[in-house]
């Protein structure tokens, strides 16, 4: 009998090389939420080092759980890759700009566990509700998540420390163009696997590149504790506030739709029909990793699109290559001096990644944007006033500074905001009270 290639069980020589390769293409995305929630709440290197951990072990185990099955309950049993989306990014630091010190990580980690019940809730549902995410809002939501982050990598490129005296000096603006340059290069020239992880080598040549001139800091390296499994709620008991609440709700809605999206392309892919009970399994494993992540220090929880892009590429289907590297990122979330070493590369290094890395989020959700019939009047005037409202807090970061602190917290955060206009409107011109003749394009497989 035939085995099936998303069921072929490989040989090491060949399951080694492609798990490596899904590793390379994750493993920034996977570290970039713990660093940038780090920073913005005041973490020291310490603390940084053990929310990249708990974002490893956290991303293995749903990786396990997504590829391997749970008796029928969850898993969707794809080479489906799953960890802390980027897209939950800006909504969480708005909840660490207007929570108080101390209580930062605790409001964001209590939204992110309403936000994997919310999952767990609607999920079964959640194929009738798709067509309220069509590629013309999911792509506006998207493409802000880029858009909104750039300040990050800009703020890091330039030292990262806003309050020190040398912040925007020209050497850290020209480790970060270094930087730049050497993964341009490694993209240019690169060949395979080397092309594939030139974020990756950009990141360690620049290291290499800022150690001669005292730019690179290796003391968490030599604090972090060889092994050890985060503790649960070390970073204080979660807090429910609701405007937190409803704004990571809105965030998973859109999660868990570009889910669906990688599971219906991943179908195709490998040739094995997705259908509504493996998309429910396959959300039901966002929401238990979304729930259960804060416990141990981990945020919200969804697929990585560069990762079907690797199944694609490389046509490697078996769902036990991904199983092997949520395994190794589950060995790499229990051992805290490998995530150390994330924590040591410079802020100007990472900056110089960050803008190829938020940029090309932004680049997908264009893509997305070219399948929703932008040749119809009312979709450009939709896409138009979502964009404008989502990029008003990025323009003008005092512009809701007198409405109340729920509103600040929801609309203060360009996705938040961006998501519910273009819902909104996308209701009010393709779905209330008329057919449209030109109607949005539901969500496509690829």
């Amino acid at each position: 009998m035939d085995v099936h290639p998303v069921d072929e069980k490989l040989p090491a020589s060949r399951l080694i090389p492609a798990a490596l390769q899904h590793i390379a293409a994750m493993y920034a995305g996977v570290v970039t939420p713990p660093l940038i929630i780090g920073q913005a709440v005041g973490l020291d290197a310490a603390g940084t080092t053990r929310l990249i951990a708990a974002g490893l072990l956290i991303a293995g185990l749903a990786t396990l759980l997504q590829t391997l099955g749970a008796a029928g309950f969850a898993g969707n049993r794809l080479p489906f890759v799953n960890a802390a989306s980027s897209a939950g990014i800006a909504p969480m630091l708005a909840i660490a700009e207007t929570s108080a010190p101390g209580h930062q990580l605790p409001a964001i980690y209590g939204a992110v566990m309403v936000a994997g019940v919310f999952c767990l809730a609607v999920g079964p549902f959640f194929g009738r509700l798709l067509r309220f995410f069509p590629p013309l809002v999911t792509g506006v939501v998207i493409t802000l998540i880029g858009v909104t982050l750039m300040p990050v990598p800009v703020g890091w490129a330039q030292g990262g420390n806003r309050e020190a005296a040398d912040f925007g000096a020209m050497k850290y603006l020209a480790l970060a163009g270094f930087t730049l340059v050497v993964i341009l290069l490694f993209q240019r020239f690169g060949k395979g696997f080397v092309k594939q992880i030139a974020l990756l080598l950009g990141l360690f040549i620049g290291t290499l590149a800022a150690i001669p001139f005292g730019m690179a800091d290796f003391s968490a390296l030599r604090a972090a504790p060889t092994a050890a499994l985060p503790a649960p709620f070390a970073f204080g008991a979660p807090e429910f506030q609701p405007a937190a609440i409803l704004s990571l709700c809105i965030v998973m809605l859109v999660l868990m739709t570009e889910s669906s999206a990688g599971m219906l392309a991943l179908g195709e892919i490998c040739e094995r029909r997705t259908d509504g009970r493996t998309i429910t399994r396959g959300l039901r494993t966002d929401g238990i990793a979304t729930l259960l992540g804060p416990v141990f220090g981990g945020f919200p929880t969804s697929a990585f699109a560069q990762n079907v892009g690797v199944v694609s590429l490389t046509r490697v289907r078996s769902r036990y290559v991904v199983a092997a590297a949520g395994g190794a990122l589950l060995v790499l979330g229990a051992f805290p001096v490998l995530g150390a070493v994330v924590s040591t590369v410079p802020m100007p290094v990472l900056g110089g990644a960050g803008i190829v890395l938020f940029g090309s989020i932004a680049v997908s959700g264009i893509r997305t944007l070219s399948e929703a019939g932008l040749d119809d009047s009312s979709n450009i005037i939709l896409v138009a006033v979502a964009l404008g409202a989502g990029i008003i807090p990025l323009a003008a970061p005092t512009f809701y500074a007198d409405f109340p602190a729920w509103a600040q917290t929801v609309l203060g955060s360009g996705i938040s905001a961006g998501a519910l206009v273009a819902v909104t409107l996308n209701l009010f011109f393709h779905h209330l009270g008329t057919r449209s003749r030109h109607p949005a394009p539901a969500l496509k497989s690829s």
